[in-house]
């Protein structure tokens, strides 16, 4: 469970789909200038907006979810 106060990134644009935890920590480090390992959540969509990817790291585990629409698009 993701505690309470923890600052939730939506990310401006689009992102490639195909990056996995090196390629959107490295997104998080050079665009954002954060830590990806700050315990903060980072979420980016793709360009179809048809899915996205959360980022986030608590104390123990680093953590890549992603949900996929069947129809619509995340905005």
């Amino acid at each position: 469970m993701i505690p309470a106060g923890t600052q939730i990134w939506i990310v401006a644009g689009f992102t490639d789909m195909r990056y996995g935890f090196t390629g959107l920590s490295a997104k998080v480090q050079n665009v954002l200038h954060e830590s990806p390992l700050s315990g903060q959540v980072f979420i980016f969509r793709g360009r179809r907006g048809d899915r996205i990817k959360i980022l986030w790291h608590d104390s123990d585990v680093f953590c890549l979810f992603q949900k996929l629409l069947d129809r619509g698009h995340f905005v």
